[in-house]
Protein backbone atom coordinates (compact mmCIF):
# COMPACT_ATOMS: atom_id res chain seq x y z
CA UNK A 1 0.00 0.00 0.00
CA UNK A 2 0.79 3.61 -0.52
CA UNK A 3 -0.42 6.66 0.75
CA UNK A 4 0.15 9.64 -1.59
CA UNK A 5 -1.40 13.14 -2.41
CA UNK A 6 -4.73 13.08 -4.36
CA UNK A 7 -4.93 13.86 -7.79
CA UNK A 8 -7.86 14.92 -10.14
CA UNK A 9 -7.98 11.47 -11.71
CA UNK A 10 -8.78 9.81 -8.23
CA UNK A 11 -12.20 11.81 -7.83
CA UNK A 12 -14.48 9.11 -8.69
CA UNK A 13 -12.93 6.62 -7.09
CA UNK A 14 -13.11 8.56 -3.97
CA UNK A 15 -16.99 9.57 -4.66
CA UNK A 16 -17.72 6.01 -5.16
CA UNK A 17 -15.64 4.75 -2.22
CA UNK A 18 -17.39 7.17 0.27
CA UNK A 19 -20.75 6.07 -0.69
CA UNK A 20 -19.88 2.78 -1.03
CA UNK A 21 -18.51 2.58 2.48
CA UNK A 22 -20.92 4.72 4.05
CA UNK A 23 -24.05 2.05 2.38
CA UNK A 24 -22.33 -1.08 3.13
CA UNK A 25 -20.44 -0.41 6.29
CA UNK A 26 -22.22 2.13 7.94
CA UNK A 27 -25.68 1.04 7.27
CA UNK A 28 -24.42 -1.14 10.36
CA UNK A 29 -25.46 1.64 12.67
CA UNK A 30 -27.59 4.06 10.94
CA UNK A 31 -30.99 3.76 9.42
CA UNK A 32 -31.50 3.35 5.66
CA UNK A 33 -32.94 6.84 5.42
CA UNK A 34 -29.99 8.38 7.37
CA UNK A 35 -26.98 6.60 5.06
CA UNK A 36 -29.09 7.68 1.89
CA UNK A 37 -28.95 11.45 3.40
CA UNK A 38 -25.55 10.61 4.26
CA UNK A 39 -24.38 9.76 0.91
CA UNK A 40 -26.81 10.72 -1.72
CA UNK A 41 -27.36 8.13 -4.55
CA UNK A 42 -26.81 11.11 -7.12
CA UNK A 43 -23.33 12.07 -6.00
CA UNK A 44 -22.55 15.32 -8.18
CA UNK A 45 -19.08 15.01 -9.65
CA UNK A 46 -18.55 18.92 -9.89
CA UNK A 47 -19.08 19.37 -6.37
CA UNK A 48 -16.56 16.53 -5.06
CA UNK A 49 -14.37 17.73 -7.75
CA UNK A 50 -14.66 21.03 -6.08
CA UNK A 51 -14.28 20.10 -2.64
CA UNK A 52 -11.16 17.30 -2.88
CA UNK A 53 -9.22 20.02 -4.89
CA UNK A 54 -9.47 22.32 -1.69
CA UNK A 55 -9.53 19.55 0.87
CA UNK A 56 -6.36 17.90 -0.92
CA UNK A 57 -6.55 14.59 1.17
CA UNK A 58 -4.13 11.68 1.52
CA UNK A 59 -5.19 8.46 -0.30
CA UNK A 60 -4.29 4.85 0.28
CA UNK A 61 -3.76 2.72 -2.94
CA UNK A 62 -3.42 -1.03 -3.79
CA UNK A 63 -2.07 -2.34 -7.53
CA UNK A 64 -4.31 1.41 -8.54
CA UNK A 65 -7.22 0.81 -6.52
CA UNK A 66 -7.78 3.51 -3.97
CA UNK A 67 -8.57 1.87 -0.57
CA UNK A 68 -8.62 5.07 1.68
CA UNK A 69 -8.75 8.36 2.27
CA UNK A 70 -8.20 11.33 4.24
CA UNK A 71 -8.65 15.03 4.77
CA UNK A 72 -6.38 16.87 7.61
CA UNK A 73 -7.27 20.51 8.07
CA UNK A 74 -4.26 22.71 9.37
CA UNK A 75 -5.00 22.47 12.82
CA UNK A 76 -5.54 19.29 13.12
CA UNK A 77 -9.02 18.65 12.13
CA UNK A 78 -9.85 15.07 10.48
CA UNK A 79 -12.72 16.25 7.98
CA UNK A 80 -13.29 12.90 5.91
CA UNK A 81 -12.12 9.70 7.04
CA UNK A 82 -12.72 6.09 4.90
CA UNK A 83 -11.62 2.82 3.74
CA UNK A 84 -13.09 1.14 1.25
CA UNK A 85 -15.76 -1.09 2.09
CA UNK A 86 -13.71 -4.04 0.59
CA UNK A 87 -11.02 -3.39 2.55
CA UNK A 88 -11.93 -2.94 6.40
CA UNK A 89 -9.93 -4.40 9.48
CA UNK A 90 -6.74 -4.57 7.23
CA UNK A 91 -4.59 -1.66 8.91
CA UNK A 92 -5.45 0.76 6.43
CA UNK A 93 -6.90 3.01 8.72
CA UNK A 94 -4.53 2.80 11.29
CA UNK A 95 -1.61 3.47 8.41
CA UNK A 96 -3.47 6.54 7.50
CA UNK A 97 -3.70 7.94 11.06
CA UNK A 98 -0.11 7.43 11.49
CA UNK A 99 0.74 9.07 8.65
CA UNK A 100 -1.42 12.49 9.25
CA UNK A 101 -0.69 12.33 13.11
CA UNK A 102 3.00 12.57 11.76
CA UNK A 103 2.39 15.79 9.64
CA UNK A 104 0.20 17.31 12.22
CA UNK A 105 3.10 16.73 14.27
CA UNK A 106 5.33 18.34 11.91
CA UNK A 107 2.84 21.60 12.13
CA UNK A 108 3.12 21.65 15.36
CA UNK A 109 -0.47 20.62 16.33
CA UNK A 110 -1.11 19.09 19.80
CA UNK A 111 -4.49 17.26 18.87
CA UNK A 112 -6.19 15.74 16.21
CA UNK A 113 -9.68 15.90 16.36
CA UNK A 114 -13.18 14.53 14.32
CA UNK A 115 -16.67 14.10 13.91
CA UNK A 116 -16.81 10.56 14.68
CA UNK A 117 -19.67 8.17 13.12
CA UNK A 118 -20.81 5.24 15.78
CA UNK A 119 -19.41 2.73 13.37
CA UNK A 120 -15.84 4.29 13.65
CA UNK A 121 -16.15 5.55 17.04
CA UNK A 122 -14.20 2.56 18.24
CA UNK A 123 -11.84 2.52 15.90
CA UNK A 124 -10.52 5.84 17.43
CA UNK A 125 -10.93 4.84 21.04
CA UNK A 126 -8.62 2.07 20.05
CA UNK A 127 -6.25 4.38 18.79
CA UNK A 128 -6.11 6.68 21.65
CA UNK A 129 -8.95 9.53 20.78
CA UNK A 130 -11.15 10.58 23.70
CA UNK A 131 -14.71 11.45 23.36
CA UNK A 132 -15.53 14.96 24.36
CA UNK A 133 -19.33 14.99 23.71
CA UNK A 134 -21.99 12.86 21.90
CA UNK A 135 -23.73 15.32 19.04
CA UNK A 136 -26.77 15.09 16.72
CA UNK A 137 -26.42 17.03 13.33
CA UNK A 138 -28.97 17.20 10.90
CA UNK A 139 -28.12 16.36 7.07
CA UNK A 140 -30.81 16.36 4.38
CA UNK A 141 -33.57 16.23 7.03
CA UNK A 142 -31.88 13.50 8.73
CA UNK A 143 -30.45 13.59 12.13
CA UNK A 144 -27.17 11.49 12.83
CA UNK A 145 -25.75 11.12 16.54
CA UNK A 146 -21.79 11.09 16.05
CA UNK A 147 -18.80 11.92 18.66
CA UNK A 148 -16.69 15.04 18.67
CA UNK A 149 -13.38 13.19 19.62
CA UNK A 150 -10.12 14.25 19.99
CA UNK A 151 -6.20 12.87 20.77
CA UNK A 152 -3.41 14.79 21.73
CA UNK A 153 0.05 14.33 20.15
CA UNK A 154 2.71 16.44 21.47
Amino acid sequence: MIIRKYQITDTEMIMNLFYNTVHEINIRDYTQAQVDAWATKNLNYEYWLARLKIKQPLVAEISGEIVGFVELEADGHIDCFYCHSQYQNQGIGTQLLNYIEDIAKSQNNQKLYAEVSITAKPFFLKRGFSIIKEQQVERRGEVFKNYVMEKEII
